[in-house]
């Protein structure tokens, strides 16, 4: 009885070897690369598969694959209830075994988008119309119909999508991605309206979004962040004209060739603070964590008046005697229009 035993113990043992043998021997993925598929087999596993369907989905793509085949498998490597959803880039000639071990880690292909502190609201939809991983259900859209499939409430949509690098599986609908900025946009306002000062002059968390984004578009240098927070923000309390460049240059928009004029401060216009006291109507580009800190929470300056030192700095002044002088030093012998608030 031992020896009958013996053999079917042995004869198990045997079983186990050749079937996990196969399992991580035999081949399931194709060998030969295709031109769109030079550096591994891509895959892609809808979510919400169960083993049968995981199955037929890389059967269909092209894999030596059978549902049997595969929940076997699956349950012999206790990963029947971890394979993950994604696209996968599976090595050439990969084992059954190695790509159920693959998609229960979920190591799987990513793809990234940056926004940039400081772009405007054309420059994001570009950015998002034109990546080649994303479905595009927004491309064509206007900003107002952009902003109702958002279900958001805004005079528009710029300043409103948080500046970050956004991760994302290739073939995602690029709303995600407006999606997940806004998000992070409202957590990083509201954590800034609730720190702001107590004599701030702003109303509303959006003037203080409008107010970081003159102040993302104004800095050159970082240190400078909130004492140009604080030049604005004295002049608001003192009713004064912001007398910001980027805003008038966001008010010529894409007519603008890189050159201001004298005349476009002259001409009016919602977003000329050269000529209308008070914020802009609008944010006029994505303003950075820092800056919607900074126009929460300024520098204490009695500064009213800063000109680019030409450095990527800039010189504070509380007075205009003070600005004047550090414009004839700084810029006046070399600019031909003003640079300054």
């Amino acid at each position: 009885m031992w020896h009958t035993l013996k053999k079917m113990i042995l004869g198990l043992l045997l079983c186990l070897l050749l079937f996990f043998g196969a399992l991580f021997l035999f081949p399931v993925v194709p060998s030969q690369p295709n031109a769109s598929q030079s550096l591994g087999y891509q895959v892609k596993i809808q979510p919400q598969s169960g083993l049968s369907a995981i199955a037929d989905q890389l059967s269909g793509q092209g894999l030596r694959v059978t549902p049997f085949l595969l929940k076997f498998g699956a349950s012999s490597l206790l990963v029947a209830g971890k394979l993950k959803p994604g696209t996968y880039l599976l090595e050439f000639r990969a084992s059954l075994g190695g790509v159920l071990l693959q998609i229960a880690r979920g190591d799987r292909v990513r793809e990234s988008i940056a926004i940039i502190p400081g772009m405007t609201i054309w420059q994001v939809r570009a950015l998002v119309d034109a990546h080649p991983s994303l479905l595009h259900q927004t491309k064509g859209m206007s900003s107002k119909e952009l902003l109702k499939i958002l279900h958001l409430n805004y005079p528009g949509a710029e300043g409103l999508f948080y500046p970050d690098t956004y991760i994302f599986d290739p073939d995602e609908v690029d709303i995600n991605i407006y999606r997940r900025s806004i998000q992070a946009m409202q957590k990083q306002l509201t954590l800034a309206w609730e720190g702001k000062a107590a004599s701030s002059p702003l109303k509303t968390p959006y003037e203080l979004l409008i107010l970081a984004s003159i102040v993302e578009k104004e800095t050159g240098r970082s240190s400078d962040r909130d004492l140009i927070a604080a030049v604005f923000t004295n002049r608001l309390k003192k009713g004064m004209l912001l007398q910001t460049d980027p805003t008038v240059i966001y008010g010529i928009g894409s007519q603008f060739d890189g050159n201001l004029r004298k005349a476009d401060l002259r001409k009016d216009s919602p977003y000329n603070t050269y000529m209308r006291k008070g914020l802009p109507p609008t944010p006029i580009a994505m303003p950075s964590k820092d800056s919607l800190q900074a126009a929460s929470h300024p520098a204490i300056s009695a500064a009213l008046y800063f000109v680019a030192k030409g450095d990527g700095s800039s010189h504070f002044s509380s007075s205009l005697y003070e600005h004047e002088a550090a414009v004839d030093r700084y810029q006046r012998r070399t600019a031909k229009t003003p640079v300054n608030p």
